[in-house]
């Protein structure tokens, strides 16, 4: 199962503040041990969203909106994809982070979908397209 763990955003991470090199080196061990247990598959830290942009969607219309976006406690901060064997596998490693900010915080843990979650929605020619597309992407992450 995977799992996208999401750091919000705080007013100093929005701000551009930096971690400290106390923190750095904290979240280094973490990101070394959940590679040293084979389940980090990506992980990044985010701008702030003053340097972001969205597109919002109506019927055929596209329209950018530029950053930066009022509600911090809506905003991400920074990501990791975890390949686990449940929900509360990832609950126990997320545990284990050191606070990634300088106050109060949170991490949000969302599964991600699997072509299998789709059951019969998601017919065998899409199903099939998918997987060659997932191929794809592993070869040219391979290749980075």
């Amino acid at each position: 199962m995977k799992f996208l763990i999401l750091v919000k955003a705080t007013k100093d991470s929005e701000a551009g503040v930096m971690p400290s090199e106390q923190m750095f080196a904290e979240m280094g061990k973490y990101n070394e041990e959940l590679v040293k247990a084979g389940i980090l598959l990506a992980g990044e830290g985010l701008h702030p969203s003053n340097k972001g942009a969205r597109v919002r969607f109506s019927g055929t219309q596209r329209t950018v909106v530029d950053g930066p976006f009022a509600e911090t406690k809506e905003l991400v901060a920074g990501f990791w994809i975890f390949q686990v064997r449940s929900r509360e596998e990832a609950i126990e490693w997320v545990k284990r982070c050191p606070n990634p900010m300088l106050e109060d915080s949170e991490i949000e843990i969302r599964q991600i979908f699997a072509p299998e979650d789709f059951g019969e929605a998601l017919p065998p020619e899409l199903r099939a397209a998918e997987d060659r597309l997932r191929e794809q992407i592993e070869g040219q992450t391979r290749r980075a």
